[in-house]
């Protein structure tokens, strides 16, 4: 019971009592079961903060969008077939903007590019895609959006055309086509974000990237057979 304080306090209360189970399990070499662990959450009155729901969608413009191909099949059998990307807003200081712009692989679950920028624009989204393409040379993946105006724009559309990816966008309100980055955000909020207050830019930036690190590496996933993203992964290296 001592582990699960400590395991608690550790990840700041993120932890419910599933992925606790699994951190117990994979840490101390035991084989509790998800029943046995929620009961003694729940005697120690150990529970995990809620993720807030994001109801904002990008609402259509006169610009060319490229047709729903993902269709909500958010599954993948190979890494690099498909992504997904989008922005979210973050704020810092005494109400001051900052724009986290990421690309998340459906076959593992992991953040494979992301910018932080101070402005939401094209080159934020550029930096992202071709970051993305740096570390992943070969890839020539389905990569899904909203339809905001930065992946809609020619620049976008004319470089992703010539890397010989593929574009797919959510329908008009419809975040759900988009489900995998809205869940990842929601969880970087729930996990971190909302836990602090950022005093600096630097700060904020900092956060980002020890979460992305943590998220990718430590934080073991149920239907990942109790794996963390890049264990997944690097099965099939």
């Amino acid at each position: 019971m001592e582990a699960m304080k400590e395991l608690h306090k550790f990840h700041n209360g993120i932890l419910g009592y599933r992925r606790m189970t699994i951190f117990l399990n994979r840490q101390f070499a035991t084989n509790y079961n998800k029943k046995r662990i929620r009961r003694l959450m729940k005697i120690l009155g150990i529970r995990s903060v809620i993720r807030r729901v994001r109801h904002s969608c990008t609402k259509a413009g006169d610009r060319f969008y490229a047709e729903n191909l993902l269709n909500r099949d958010f599954t993948a059998t190979a890494p690099n077939q498909k992504w997904c990307t989008d922005v979210t807003y973050l704020q810092y200081g005494l109400g001051a903007k900052a724009y986290l712009s990421a690309i998340k692989d459906l076959y593992d679950g992991s953040i494979i590019a992301y910018e932080i920028g101070h402005t939401n624009d094209n080159p934020l989204v550029m930096k992202t895609i071709k970051k993305a393409l740096q570390l992943n040379p070969e890839a020539t993946p389905l990569i899904h959006s909203d339809r905001g105006s930065q992946y809609t724009s020619k620049e976008y559309r004319y470089f992703t055309t010539q890397a010989g990816i593929t574009l797919s966008m959510s329908r008009v309100g419809k975040c759900i086509d988009n489900a995998p980055i809205e869940s990842f955000f929601g969880h970087f909020k729930t996990e971190s974000y909302h836990l602090k207050k950022y005093k600096t830019y630097e700060e904020l930036v900092a956060d980002v990237e020890s979460y992305i690190q943590f998220y990718n590496t430590q934080r073991y996933q149920t239907k990942l057979n109790n794996l963390t993203p890049w264990e997944f992964r690097n099965q099939v290296a």
